[in-house]
């Protein structure tokens, strides 16, 4: 994942509102209406913040085939994969850094 993609997962999961939406996706696909119940948060504001989502690639929609005005929103898998996968990267790096020191510390210690 490039630093402008986690910049951007990050920069759009700073409201917490968008935070909810995505853990309560993660449990299924909802629909708008479910998701500003859940939330509290008016149906203009719900539509806002699911824009954001959508636009950051987080969470797709669909259309319901009985009724096109109503879509389902799910979380995408892949984005969250990526992210992790960047996080695991960090913590490896301080895995790393702790190791050495702690290695250094204890030839401190013996010497």
């Amino acid at each position: 994942m490039a630093d402008d993609e986690v910049d951007r997962f990050f920069e759009v999961l700073a409201d917490p509102t968008r935070r909810q939406v995505v853990r309560l996706l993660g449990e299924g696909p909802q629909r708008a209406g479910q998701l500003a119940a859940a939330t509290g948060a008016s149906a203009p504001a719900m539509s806002r913040h699911l824009r954001i989502l959508l636009s950051a690639r987080l969470i797709t929609d669909e259309r319901v085939p009985d009724d096109a005005r109503l879509r389902v929103f799910r979380l995408r898998q892949e984005p969250v994969v990526a992210v992790q996968a960047w996080l695991d990267q960090v913590q490896a790096h301080w895995q790393e850094q702790l190791g050495a020191f702690k290695k250094h510390v204890e030839q401190k210690e013996t010497s």
